[in-house]
C-alpha cells in the first residue's frame, strides 16, 4: 500500500494537485509560487501545460468617443455604489498631459478626481456643465455624451 500523501506528492511534482477523485480540480493561487504561472486553460504551471495554446494578450482599449477628435464629456454613477462622476474622455498626449489636465479640472471644480488606466479623467460630482465651460476656454473641441 502506498503511503497516504504519495499521490498529493507525486501530482505536485509534475506541476499540479489533484484530490485523487477528480483529474479536473486544479489550483488557483499557491502561495509559494505566485498565482501568475498557471495557464489559464488548463490550469497546470506553464512548463507543464499541455494544452499548447498561445498566451492571450490584453487588448489595448482606446479611450471613447474621440473619433472626430474632440473630447466628451459625461456624467456616470456605474460601478462606484451610486456616486456620480464626471468622466472626460479622448484628450490628447501622454500620461503627463492627463495628469496636468485632471488637476487643472478638480481645482476649477473644487473636487477630487483621478486619471484612468483607459485614458479617461473623472471628477468626484456632477460637474459636466463647468468642466464643459474650462475645456472650452483651455482650447479643446468638447461635446456632452450621455443623458
Amino acid at each position: 500500500m502506498a503511503r497516504p500523501g504519495a499521490l498529493y506528492e507525486r501530482a505536485r511534482a509534475a506541476g499540479r494537485y489533484t484530490t485523487g477523485v477528480d483529474d479536473n480540480v486544479r489550483v488557483v493561487y499557491d502561495s509559494e509560487r505566485g498565482g501568475t504561472a498557471y495557464c489559464p486553460t488548463c490550469g497546470r504551471a506553464a512548463a507543464a501545460c499541455r494544452c499548447r495554446r498561445p498566451p492571450q494578450r490584453a487588448v489595448a482599449r482606446t479611450p471613447p468617443g474621440s473619433k472626430d477628435g474632440g473630447l466628451r464629456v459625461w456624467r456616470d454613477s456605474k460601478r462606484r455604489r451610486g456616486k456620480t462622476v464626471t468622466v472626460v474622455a479622448g484628450v490628447p498626449g501622454g500620461p503627463a498631459a492627463l495628469a496636468e489636465l485632471a488637476g487643472v479640472l478638480k481645482r476649477h471644480c473644487g473636487s477630487g478626481g483621478t486619471v484612468q488606466d483607459d485614458g479617461t479623467i473623472e471628477v468626484q460630482g456632477d460637474h459636466r456643465e463647468r468642466v464643459l465651460e474650462k475645456l472650452r476656454a483651455l482650447g479643446y473641441r468638447v461635446k456632452l455624451a450621455g443623458g
